[in-house]
């Protein structure tokens, strides 16, 4: 990255192919690779293919101010190059973890000179930009208002929370998408071609393209060190297989590539240890999942998921510690907030254990899905007009605050051919035995109202 006061002509695109040499052999892979024209990008055909809005600035030669937000390593900062080149604009780097108002001042005076001085316009490209505070954000407006500069923004966060309003209605927001596995194997085959390396085995290929996880310049660096690695033995006979890999690139490797088995058997060992009640376990499993690289606030959700699933109404203070350790990762980041989710996983793990709410919403969805559309019973239909009252909507409804104990002891809600039906059944653990407590004097009071004798109480077998 330049310096915040850094600035350049963006290069002309280069005809042929991906530009290989054009960074020189020192320089890393993934800048002797980066691409020079919009036809060596790899990815976002979205926004690049045919009649696409990239493509469109490209061809055109209109260039609108733009926030590009995607997550890394998918090509933000190649397209702002491209697009400035394009255009033969002065290209302006800031980065937001370095620059200050001051920086973009600066940049207002370099976008000044290249206007009086030849007539160029200018690009000032915003690496991060959601890190911008307000202050910082409000000082670009005048100037992409007049049309000084052209504005783009690179953010990985949502920019609805993260970029002013005010900046956000005077640029458009393109999404950019983490790469597919073709378009990382293509990036495997050019990083490959670059420095005449062998070729992978299918199941190293998918290892390393699983490490990459969407990300380019993640893979580039992987294959970069991979193939620096082997040295002489680069030229040995034979593909790279997964035991070369592991040897070569060692901790770098995440164990737990996308959709490969180990991650999904992690994944469930951790949810079965929490469903289990072995928090020593649970935490053993969550510290192998972040050791090995998977996304924290994807652990997160699973937490989540886990107290809903597993704990539910049987204390659902769970349900509140896992949104709040999400909370938390979010503002603290890795590795401070990583102890948020090791309290809400020990937590869940030694809290009391429910899935009748799980069970009883599987049962209800299923149902529906399967049965009749039943009409609404009439006590229990809207009535906001005259007409819908006289035809009987809402008649003879009780009201249940006005009800002894605040419950319309004998009354219906449930449509017709479904009235008795019951699908929630709490487990007699945690708060979870209060409310059977609760729900079963609630039915009794139903039966009783209903004129319906006491069911004969259930036999305890201790032995099952």
């Amino acid at each position: 990255m330049m310096s915040p006061q850094e600035s350049l002509f963006a290069s002309d695109p280069a005809p042929g192919g991906p530009a290989v040499d054009a960074a020189g052999a020192d320089a890393p892979l993934a800048e002797r690779l980066r691409p020079r024209t919009p036809d060596e990008v790899i990815g976002q055909a979205h926004l690049l293919g045919p009649g696409k809005p990239l493509r469109v600035a490209f061809e055109t030669g209109r260039l609108h101010s733009m926030i590009l937000w995607g997550p890394p390593g998918v090509g933000k900062t190649t397209l702002a190059r491209l697009l400035a080149g394009a255009v033969r604009s002065r290209f302006i780097v800031l980065s937001a973890v370095l620059a200050g108002v001051k920086d973009i001042r600066d940049a207002v005076e370099q976008a000044r000179a290249a206007r009086a001085q030849s007539g160029h316009g200018t690009v000032v490209f915003v690496d991060e930009v959601h890190r911008f505070n307000k202050a910082q954000q409000d000082a670009f407006l005048p100037h992409v208002e007049s049309g000084l500069f052209t504005f783009i923004g690179a953010t990985t966060e949502n920019p609805s929370f993260e970029v002013n309003s005010a900046l956000l209605s005077r640029a458009t927001v393109h999404v950019l998408k983490a790469l597919d596995d073709a378009d990382l194997g293509l990036l495997i085959d050019r990083a490959r071609g670059a420095m005449a390396a062998p070729p992978l085995t299918e199941a190293a290929r998918q290892r390393l393209i699983g490490h990459a996880d969407g990300d380019a310049r993640r893979l580039l660096n992987a294959c970069e060190n991979l193939f620096e690695s082997l040295g002489d033995g680069a030229a040995s006979p034979g593909p790279i297989d997964e035991a070369r890999l592991e040897q070569a690139l060692g901790e770098m490797l995440r164990r737990y590539d996308k959709g490969g088995d180990q991650f999904y058997d992690a994944i469930s060992a951790l949810h079965k240890s929490v469903r289990g009640s072995d928090p020593d376990a649970a935490l053993y499993w969550l510290a192998r999942m972040l050791d090995g690289g998977v996304d924290p606030r994807y652990v997160a959700r699973r937490v989540i998921r886990m107290a809903s699933e597993d704990i539910g109404l049987a204390d659902p203070r769970g349900q509140q510690l896992a949104l709040q350790a999400a909370e938390v990762y979010e503002r603290l980041g890795s590795p401070e907030g990583e102890l948020a989710l090791a309290q809400a996983v020990v937590y869940l793990a030694v809290a009391p254990k429910s899935n009748a709410v799980y069970t009883a919403w599987n049962a209800v969805r299923s149902l529906v899905k399967q049965d009749v559309s039943r009409p609404v019973p009439m006590h229990l239909r809207n009535a906001p007009t005259r007409l819908m009252k006289d035809l009987g909507h809402g008649g003879g409804y009780r009201y249940a605050h006005d009800e002894a104990g605040g419950f319309a002891a004998g009354e219906q809600y449930l449509p017709d051919g479904l009235a008795g039906r019951s699908f929630y059944q709490p487990v007699p653990r945690g708060l979870e035995l209060r409310i059977g407590e609760r729900l079963a004097e609630l039915r009794r009071l139903d039966r009783q109202a209903q004129g319906d004798p006491e069911p004969p109480k259930p036999s305890i077998d201790h032995q099952g």
